[in-house]
């Protein structure tokens, strides 16, 4: 069975498979109480939901009429919205693998992960380490429901779930503490995320929580989308106006402040496209409009600038 453990409240409180000391495994434990941080439209099959429209975009089939009749006529107005989808998975990969097999890393948390397609963090880094561990945070109950079901773990390891979005970081910790060891490096990941905060100022502020949390080592990858284009700034707008989960489209300069107080990982804040490529099925365009980095909290074991 995969090892897994479930914050399902949202409160940092997280709850395992396993019966406690002396309790009978056949009793049964209460259901969790509602989750205030849900957002109120991950259910509502009449109005496009993001992740969903997020997954037609990458060939995904979790989706509903309405979010593949949006997510169409974005891509009418924006074509390279898909070509984004895909870097941006692409990336996802790339860092974690690099994490891994490059740094040493052992420990992930991934914020809104969206709906699964495969090669979800877990399974990459289990793949360089059987014995890595991963926290994924979301405050979308659909995504979290896919989450439990199908983004596990092998024997060796462990995956969290805790039921906050990027808002909350400090649900996010209090959720993550049990499964992972925070005194030790964690890469806490951040794709396509913080165009969900509209306050600039509140995005960076969630990000100093927790990076400020982790121990000496530990790494932030981040990726957003950017308004550096007219086309993707207005098919933007109007998708915004259909759901209830809006999203911000910021400059290349905006999302590199995001890294700000970090040691910088080579390549540096680059288009997605361009972070470490490596040959695939498919080449992607270049460059897309989308940036991302990786930065490294001080302190802790040096690594070989030429390699990181």
């Amino acid at each position: 069975m995969p090892n897994h453990v479930d914050d399902a409240s949202g409160s940092g409180r997280v709850a395992t498979d396993a019966p406690a000391p002396g309790e009978d495994e056949a009793t049964s434990s209460p259901d969790p109480p509602p989750d205030p941080f849900l957002k109120d439209d991950c259910l509502d099959t009449t109005r496009p939901n993001r992740a969903r429209v997020w997954d037609h975009w990458s060939g995904g089939k979790d989706t509903y009429p309405v979010d593949r009749d949006a997510g169409d006529a974005f891509l009418a107005a924006y074509p390279q919205i898909g070509d984004i989808a895909r870097v941006s998975r692409a990336f996802r990969c790339r860092v974690v693998r690099f994490l891994a097999a490059e740094c040493g890393v052992r420990q992930f948390v991934d914020i809104d992960p969206g709906l699964p397609l495969g090669d979800h963090t877990q399974e990459v880094a289990q793949r360089v380490e059987p014995s890595c561990r991963t926290v994924y945070a979301d405050g979308d109950a659909l995504v979290m429901a896919h989450a439990r079901a199908l983004l596990t773990s092998d024997p060796g390891g462990v995956c969290g779930y805790v039921h906050a979005d990027i808002t909350r970081p400090d649900l996010i910790l209090a959720g993550a503490a049990e499964p992972l060891d925070l005194d030790q490096p964690v890469a806490v990941l951040l794709i396509n995320v913080l165009g969900h905060v509209p306050d600039f100022g509140q995005a960076l502020a969630a990000i100093r929580h927790l990076t400020k949390a982790l121990a000496p080592g530990s790494f932030l990858a981040v990726s957003d989308l950017t308004d550096t284009s007219p086309e993707l700034v207005e098919a933007t707008g109007r998708l915004n106006e259909q759901t209830t989960t809006p999203y911000t489209l910021r400059s290349p300069d905006q999302i590199a402040g995001l890294l700000e107080g970090l040691e910088p990982v080579e390549p540096g804040m680059v288009t997605t496209s361009r972070w470490r490529p490596e040959p695939g099925p498919w080449d992607p365009p270049d460059p897309v409009d989308a940036w991302c980095g990786l930065g490294r909290t001080h302190g802790g074991a040096a690594h070989d600038s030429s390699a990181i």
